[in-house]
C-alpha cells in the first residue's frame, strides 16, 4: 500500500490548482494526483469537438498564481491545454501525477485515521492510502453525456454523433449538420461547423438567452502594454470579478430589465435576418440557468450570412433522412449531433464510506462548498456555477493549504465539519438547467445557513473564506 499525506483525484484544471496551491503555501506535505485518464486536462482534453472553448474570461478562469498571457482572453481548448501543461512544469507536478488510475473506491478508517483507496491501474488493482482526500474530478461523468432516448434513432441513415464521444476524423465537409440543443456547446457547434459544412440547422426545444462580447479584452491589452505582466492581469482579473458580479446580481433583481437588454443585444446583432422571437426570447428568467457567451457575435453573423439556420421546436422522432418536429418540420440531415447535455456524477462516480458504511452524496451536506459535514478529512472542488469555475476552485485550494498548516501546527490529524441536528437542506446548485435537474439527486445538498449555505458570491468567499479565520467553531480538530 503506497501512502501519502494528500491525494488529489483528478488533474484537470481544479487538482492541478489544488496541487500548486500545496505547493505555494504547505511546501512541508507530500501529495500525489490519481488521474483516471491518460492525460491531465479533465475537460479540455475530453472533449475534440470543432471550436471547443471556454465560455469565461481567461482572467478569471486562468489561476490567481498564474497570468493568462495568450491574446484572446475566451480561449481554445488547445490554449487551455497548453497553459495547463506549463504551469505542470513550473510548479514540477510531472511526477506527481498518476495516469490511468481510477479510484473506484474511498473508505476512511477511524483506527488508522486516514483514507483507503482501492484504484483500477494500468497494472491491475492497486491500494493506496492517505491522510487527508481531495476529489478534484469535476462534477461529470467523463464516460459518457446524457442522451434522450428520441423515437426512431435506428431509423436514421447516417451519423449520429454525440460531443462528448466525437471522432477527430469526422469528415462534415459540404454535409448537412443538425445540432440538437441550445446550450454552450451547441451555440460553439453552430457556428464552428458552419462554411465547412454545407449547412448547420440547430434545433432547440426552448431558446437560451445568449449575450456576445469581444474575445479579446481591449482594456487588458491596454495594460499589458504599460503595466508589468503581473500587475495588468491581476488588475484585468478584479475588473472581470466586479463586471460579472454586477451584471449577475442585476439580472437576479431586475430580471425584466434583463431580459429586454438580451433580447435588443440579440434583435441588434441579428439586424432582422432571424426573428428574435421565438428563437431568442425564453420563458425563464435569466440566471435560471446559464447565459450562453457567443464571442465576437459568432453565431449570429451565421445565422446572418446562411450558412446556418434555427429551428425551435421538439423532436417527434428521428426519420432515415433526419428528425421531424413536433409541429411537422422535416429536418434533413447527414449527420446528427445531440447537444443534450451532461450526466452529474461527484466524485467520479467512485463508492466513499466511513469505517466501512457506505456514504450516498446525496446525504452529504457541504461546509463552506467544499468539505463535508460529520466526514473526516474530506473535501470537494466545486466551482460557481454563477461565475468562473476557477474562482471558487483558487479559494478551495489555498483554503485546504492552509488548513493542513494548522493541522500541523496544532499536532492534530483529524479534522470534522460538525454539523447542526438539525438543520433544513436545499440543493446545492440553485440552477433549473436539464442536467442540474437530472442530477441533483446525486449530488451533495446545502445547508440552510452558513457556513452550509453556499453564497455563490465571489466577493463575499473571498473575504470570508481567503481572509476568514479557519477555526470557526464549526471544524472539530482530533489528535
Amino acid at each position: 500500500m503506497q501512502h501519502t499525506d494528500v491525494i488529489i483525484i483528478g488533474a484537470g484544471l481544479s487538482g492541478i490548482g489544488a496541487a500548486c496551491h500545496l505547493r505555494m503555501t504547505a511546501p512541508g506535505r507530500e501529495f500525489i494526483l490519481l488521474e483516471g485518464r491518460a492525460n491531465f486536462g479533465g475537460t479540455w482534453d475530453l472533449f475534440k469537438y470543432p471550436g471547443i472553448r471556454s465560455d469565461s474570461d481567461m482572467f478569471t478562469f486562468g489561476y490567481s498564481f498564474r497570468p493568462w498571457t495568450e491574446g484572446k482572453d475566451i480561449a481554445s481548448a488547445a490554449s487551455i491545454m497548453n497553459y495547463l501543461k506549463e504551469t505542470i512544469e513550473d510548479y514540477n507536478l510531472n511526477d506527481k501525477i498518476h495516469y490511468g488510475h481510477k479510484v473506484m473506491a474511498a473508505d476512511w478508517s477511524s483506527p488508522d485515521k486516514k483514507w483507503i483507496l482501492t484504484v483500477q491501474s494500468p497494472d491491475g488493482e492497486k491500494t493506496f492510502s492517505c491522510n487527508f482526500l481531495i476529489g478534484a474530478s469535476g462534477y461529470y461523468n467523463y464516460d459518457h453525456g446524457y442522451l434522450p432516448d428520441f423515437e426512431g434513432m435506428d431509423a436514421f441513415g447516417g451519423e449520429i454523433i454525440h460531443p462528448q464521444k466525437w471522432p477527430e476524423d469526422l469528415d462534415y465537409a459540404g454535409k448537412k449538420v443538425l445540432v440538437i440543443g441550445s446550450g454552450a456547446t451547441a451555440v460553439t457547434l453552430v457556428p464552428s461547423m458552419a462554411g465547412k459544412a454545407g449547412h448547420v440547422t440547430m434545433l432547440q426545444r426552448s431558446p437560451t438567452y445568449v449575450f456576445t462580447r469581444p474575445a479579446e479584452d481591449k482594456i487588458a491589452k491596454a495594460l499589458r502594454k504599460v503595466l508589468p505582466e503581473r500587475l495588468a492581469y491581476r488588475l484585468t482579473r478584479v475588473k472581470n470579478v466586479l463586471l460579472s458580479t454586477y451584471m449577475y446580481t442585476q439580472a437576479r433583481r431586475h430580471p425584466e430589465k434583463t431580459r429586454k437588454y438580451l433580447a435588443e443585444m440579440a434583435e441588434k446583432e441579428l439586424d432582422g435576418a432571424v426573428p428574435v422571437d421565438p428563437h431568442f426570447k425564453p420563458k425563464y428568467n435569466p440566471w435560471d440557468e446559464r447565459l450562453c457567451l457567443v464571442p465576437d457575435a459568432d453565431l449570429f453573423n451565421v445565422l446572418k450570412n446562411g450558412s446556418a439556420s434555427i429551428v425551435t421546436d421538439e423532436v417527434e422522432r428521428f426519420t432515415k433522412n433526419g428528425v421531424r418536429t413536433k409541429s411537422g418540420l422535416e429536418i434533413e440531415a447527414d449527420i446528427i449531433i445531440p447537444a443534450t447535455g451532461l450526466e452529474l456524477q461527484f466524485f467520479g462516480g467512485m463508492q466513499l464510506g466511513v469505517d466501512g458504511r457506505e456514504i450516498k452524496p446525496a446525504d452529504m451536506i457541504s461546509y463552506k462548498g467544499m468539505m463535508f459535514g460529520n466526514i473526516p478529512n474530506l473535501a470537494a472542488v466545486f466551482g460557481y456555477t454563477n461565475a468562473t469555475w476557477t474562482l471558487k476552485a483558487d479559494l478551495t485550494g489555498n483554503y485546504l493549504a492552509r488548513l493542513l498548516n494548522l493541522m500541523e501546527k496544532r499536532g492534530v490529524k483529524v479534522v470534522v465539519p460538525r454539523l447542526p441536528e438539525q438543520m433544513e437542506s436545499a440543493p446545492l446548485v440553485d440552477l433549473k438547467s436539464g442536467y442540474f435537474k437530472r442530477g441533483l439527486p446525486h449530488l451533495p445538498k446545502q445547508g440552510s445557513r452558513a457556513p452550509w449555505r453556499n453564497k455563490e458570491n465571489y466577493i463575499r468567499d473571498y473575504f470570508a473564506i481567503r481572509w476568514g479565520r479557519i477555526d470557526d467553531g464549526v471544524l472539530g480538530f482530533e489528535p
